[in-house]
């Protein structure tokens, strides 16, 4: 399911945008640092500090999260079903694996968020709608002044 170009993303990014619903049906978006694909069909993340992420997952683990390279403006929206564990065997792996790779304390580690991620999609930017290439894309991206501005002339900004 999770192909090389997705690992390959997801791996060069390290953020994730996950999403989840809230008790009260609202949607819920935390960004995480510490996103990495775990096998061919499963991402995940540690729980440093997100209360109200396995909340929601204890009432709903419905979960999208979002892996996009911001010069490019192309990514993947992977939709799954995230499993929570805070002790046992795949905890225990997954906070090794973390400790191993990125020198994570594993007392800072709450939980382990484990999601099975049955489909994906590409995210693409309408930037591409007029044929623009990816190296223009990101040209466009690396000229925009750092104060926001749309440097593309378009006067779409940044749509998408």
């Amino acid at each position: 399911m999770l192909d090389d170009d997705m690992r390959r993303l997801v791996a060069a990014q390290g953020l994730g945008f996950v999403a989840t619903v809230r008790p009260d049906g609202a949607p819920n978006l935390s960004p995480k640092g510490t996103t990495e694909v775990w096998d061919d069909e499963h991402l995940v993340f540690p729980d440093l500090y997100s209360p109200g992420t396995v909340a929601d997952l204890a009432g709903s683990p419905a979960v999208e999260t979002n892996a996009v390279d911001p010069v490019r403006r192309k990514g993947y929206r992977f939709r799954g079903v995230g499993e929570v564990f805070t002790e046992g065997e795949p905890y225990d792996r997954i906070v090794r694996r973390f400790e191993r790779k990125r020198g994570t304390d594993p007392a800072r580690v709450n939980s382990a968020v484990l999601v099975r991620v049955p489909g994906a999609e590409p995210l693409i930017s309408p930037a591409y709608e007029g044929g623009a290439t990816e190296e223009e894309i990101a040209a466009r991206r690396r000229a925009r002044p750092a104060s926001g501005t749309d440097a593309t002339g378009d006067g779409r900004g940044e749509p998408g």
